[in-house]
């Protein structure tokens, strides 16, 4: 494949990477067969060290240091840094190089029947580990913020163990740990060296938080003080009182309505208790997940997973929740608050996980609002008008449909316009559908991002995390360009006038304009 200039800024701009560590190998290994001095051999060390290395981008003194490290010393003093940008972009225009295939998927169920998903990746000596529990906001019940609550807690104490002793034991091995719940799921994650004894070790003390976690009251009370500061925080952020509203209003009776980090009267109300309860029910074998991607062999991967979940209970898997209902009718509403600019969202429930509509909802918004700086949101609100820094929108599909969301923060004496141009071009999106050059950049621009989606462990184990927990097919990664290439205008129109509906839309603005239609109680 023969790489453009915007795929290969996108290589200069990316963080440091597995793949760009290989790559960094194999070229000084072709370097050291040709020339060792002089500018052959300044070019590919050169070359190497911007491939390589992206966190080198835009420092000028960070280039300076790589060249002279690699340059022999009759070199040292030679003034390059002009050379230097010609000879990156004459060797990124005319290099070309292959995509690394997508990752291969395992899987299988251990002794106590929880279902584990596995990839490897031998490039590092770690591994990534993530346990996933059907445990998340949407399963609080009357207590919002229990789920969050209960997963912050699990570091806090286990085995007898408080929470500094737990961080020191992890820190003395060099690993990290991690956990946190949202809508959908709650998760506790663990990165460490594959060498033997340090891998024994962090994967004993990670057992140890998940099957045994003390919720020590102390602990409980301190996690309970931060969290009401978060929460009295949010009402100084017109953005959070804007989102927190319209998950309320498009979401109504279903658990997707609360916050996920709950309410003051919520946390207030929470006793050690209830967190004990949420605990034994929901982190159980059976409710629980398990994602590995790492220098482990599938052999060493099965007995992780044996070991990781050997001390949790069996339990059953969580009861179903109800479906989200659609939406009957359009609402607005206006909630005050003083703020320079008025925040406005307008959006209703969108698509699930898996969705037979996801990939032509998906690259149709790319163009309407979710490709950046070339969506057309984006150049009608703000290029043309001025009327907001950013305008934009997205689907966020969860295990039920979760929202399809536009928004754009303006002047409270431009609500008016910014919401009628807002509105106006939803309105044409969905009739007329993009253009054929639209389309064509919308899927270059997504498909030529691929590689830099599955270029280290962490997103690789994000992505294994979703196909795992939202049963995607094994296959999701390596037809997605594929699907992506397959859309077609007909398809995009067809599922915006099915999937969005202009009648039942939800308005939320929080700002200070004067044209409220219905003031949030």
């Amino acid at each position: 494949m023969v790489v453009n200039k915007n795929a290969l800024f996108s290589r200069f701009n990316a963080p440091f990477s597995i793949n760009n560590l290989r790559w960094l190998r194999q070229s000084r290994a072709r370097r050291s067969k040709a020339a060792t001095s002089g500018p052959a051999f300044l070019m590919y060390d050169l070359y190497t060290a911007v491939l390589g290395f992206g966190f080198l981008r835009r420092s000028t003194s960070c280039i300076h240091a790589v060249v002279r490290a690699s340059l022999p010393r009759t070199h040292k003093k030679i003034t390059i840094f002009k050379d230097m940008l010609k000879v990156i972009v004459t060797l990124l225009l005319f290099t070309s190089w292959s995509v690394q295939a997508s990752p291969k998927i395992e899987t299988w169920k251990t002794s106590k029947g929880t279902e584990v998903y596995y990839v490897h990746a031998p490039e590092l000596p770690m591994v990534d580990i993530e346990i996933i529990f059907d445990a998340g906001g949407s399963r609080n019940g009357k207590l919002p913020g229990l789920a969050a609550m209960t997963a912050g807690l699990l570091s806090q104490g286990a085995a007898g163990l408080d929470a500094d002793a737990i961080s020191n034991a992890f820190e003395s091995l060099g690993a990290n740990y991690g956990a946190s719940a949202g809508y959908d799921s709650a998760s506790v994650s663990l990165r460490t060296l594959t060498d033997e004894t340090l891998l024994t070790k962090a994967i004993e003390n990670l057992k140890w938080l998940i099957s045994k976690p003390d919720f020590p009251k102390d602990a409980l009370e301190r996690n309970r003080s931060r969290t009401l500061i978060g929460l009295k925080a949010k009402q100084q952020s017109p953005g959070a009182i804007a989102k927190d509203k319209f998950m309320s209003a498009i979401y109504q009776s279903h658990p997707y309505a609360s916050p996920n980090d709950g309410t003051e009267k919520s946390i207030a109300a929470i006793k050690r208790k209830d967190i004990l309860a949420f605990y034994k029910k929901y982190y159980v074998a059976k409710n629980a997940m398990v994602a590995i991607v790492g220098a482990v062999d599938r052999k060493q991967a099965e007995q992780l997973a044996e070991e990781v979940t050997s001390e949790l209970k069996e339990g059953n898997k969580a009861e179903p929740l109800e479906n989200v209902k659609a939406l009957t009718k359009a609402e607005t509403i206006f909630i005050e608050h003083p703020s320079t600019q008025t925040h406005i969202l307008v959006g209703q429930p969108g698509l699930k996980r898996g969705d037979p509509d996801y990939f032509p909802l998906y690259v149709g918004n790319h163009v309407l609002g979710g490709g950046g700086m070339v969506s057309r949101l984006f150049e009608e609100i703000r290029e043309k008008r001025g009327l907001s820094y950013s305008a934009y929108s997205y689907f966020s599909p969860m295990r039920f449909n979760g929202p399809f969301l536009a928004g754009l923060q303006t002047k409270s004496d431009q609500v008016d316009e910014a919401l009628s141009v807002l509105m106006e071009n939803i309105n044409s999106y969905i009739e007329t559908g993009p253009t054929e050059e639209e389309l064509i950049a919308s899927k270059k621009n997504i498909t030529g991002g691929y590689p830099l989606r599955i270029d280290s462990n962490s997103k690789i184990l994000s992505y294994l995390v979703v196909i795992a927990y939202y049963k995607l097919p094994l296959d999701y990664l390596d037809t997605f360009n594929a699907n992506v290439e397959a859309v077609t205008i007909e398809q995009i129109k067809d599922a915006f006038n099915r999937r969005v509906t202009p009648d039942k839309l939800v308005t939320v603005m929080v700002g200070s304009s004067k044209d409220a239609k219905k003031t949030a109680p």
